[in-house]
């Protein structure tokens, strides 16, 4: 569905990302839909690190930022 995926970040809005984002968040970076976000996720083949936290997903940004292209 496309309402699944709002719509692609802007480098500018990878950039101001915080230290950690949900799994959603990292998935719009990435334009992974929903559903194949979690289930790369639940496989641990998200292409960058992902941290379980409970019942959700956390991705540290400074690893998203290196699948980019992007890392400081």
């Amino acid at each position: 569905m496309a309402a699944e995926l709002e719509h692609a970040m802007t480098l500018a809005e990878v950039a101001a990302l915080p230290a950690v984002v949900d799994l959603m968040t990292a998935a719009r970076a990435l334009g992974i839909r929903r559903t194949t976000a979690y289930a790369l996720a639940r496989g641990g083949s998200f292409p960058c690190p992902v941290v379980r936290v409970g019942g959700s997903y956390r991705v540290p940004t400074s690893g998203l930022l290196r699948l980019l292209g992007l890392a400081t």
